[in-house]
């Protein structure tokens, strides 16, 4: 009884609240449909990972799987398994090692730089390779790195190498080539976030550290470098909770017969098992089985965070 007159209670105290600030809900509002179509809608999909799809059947006019983990069964016993998941976390965590101190040092570069029009100089080029689309980048990487008349190869023969390696046919250069053109197209863009929590910095604590006696080096340390810390821990959480999904578009593109051993991830594996071959139920379980190991990493992370310090999602 004491329960259900809390909910009414709860219940009439958000009405009060949402007729009181109709304006702010009102304006929230298209967000909330987007997120309902975009993001909630789709998630009744997710059954096709439990049934014998069929297109002219639909989803629920298909029959149940069975067993109903049949597929999830077939990935763990598929030849892909254990290259796709290593692969996976090779270039997630590669990746993720490069370009996320990168950021933050490059925000303490700029928060240090005293001349106004420099700085602007150098962030508008450090952001500028972030609006290269994905299809452009990777043009560019494969031109670059031609072995006839490619940039590298020219430097190669100009310092009088004659055998110049083809990099997009050598599986170990692969993950370096992935991980450091991504790094240079995306470090300036993901530092802006840390340059405003920068800008927020108190004027004061400057001026006294610079009363004490403190260098730039010693600011950078001690103000600096703590305040980017929650801003930081956040941003890693989020990081780590999609490890496993790791872009399509780039490394299928990048992608080639000789390079597979090592450019063949999850999200490649999915999309050849889903679109091309139209096995839609098992390209569903596999996707799942992904999801999963996001959010157990996710909230593991999150957890961790909470008690060893004060910084976390939820």
């Amino acid at each position: 009884m004491n329960r259900k007159r809390s909910w009414a209670q709860a219940a009439q105290y958000a009405g009060g609240q949402i007729r009181k600030n109709w304006g702010l809900y009102l304006l929230l509002l298209p967000a909330f449909i987007l997120l309902i179509c975009f993001s909630y809608k789709p998630m009744y999909g997710v059954l096709i990972a439990f049934k014998d799809y069929h297109n002219s059947l639909g989803i629920v006019g298909s029959a149940w799987a069975d067993p109903w983990y049949k597929y999830f069964v077939k990935f763990f016993n598929s030849y892909q398994f254990w290259p796709t998941i290593k692969n996976t976390l090779i270039l997630s965590l590669y990746g993720m090692a490069a370009s996320f101190p990168l950021p933050i040092i490059l925000a303490l570069v700029i928060n240090q730089m005293r001349a106004k029009r420099f700085r602007k100089l150098f962030q508008t080029v450090s952001y500028l390779p972030h609006f290269i689309s994905t299809v452009v980048m990777v043009g560019l990487i494969l031109i670059w790195l031609s072995p006839s008349t490619g940039l590298f190869s020219n430097i190669c023969r100009g310092v009088g190498v004659q055998q110049v390696p083809n990099l997009m046919g050598t599986e170990s250069a692969f993950s370096s080539l992935y991980v450091w053109s991504d790094v240079w197209q995306h470090t300036g863009w993901d530092s802006i976030i840390y340059v405003a929590a920068l800008s927020a910095v108190d004027p004061s604590l400057y001026e006294a550290a610079t009363v004490d006696g403190a260098n730039r080096w010693q600011k950078m340390c001690y103000i600096d470098f703590p305040m980017l810390l929650p801003t930081a821990v956040i941003l890693l959480i989020m990081r780590v909770g999609s490890i496993m999904s790791l872009g399509f578009e780039k490394v299928y593109l990048m992608q080639n017969n000789l390079n597979l051993g090592a450019s063949e991830i999850i999200s490649t594996y999915v999309y050849k098992i889903g679109i091309i071959s139209s096995q839609y139920s098992y390209s569903a379980a596999i996707n799942l089985f992904n999801t999963i190991i996001n959010l157990i990493l996710l909230v593991a992370v999150n957890q961790i965070s909470k008690k060893l310090s004060d910084n976390s999602l939820w």
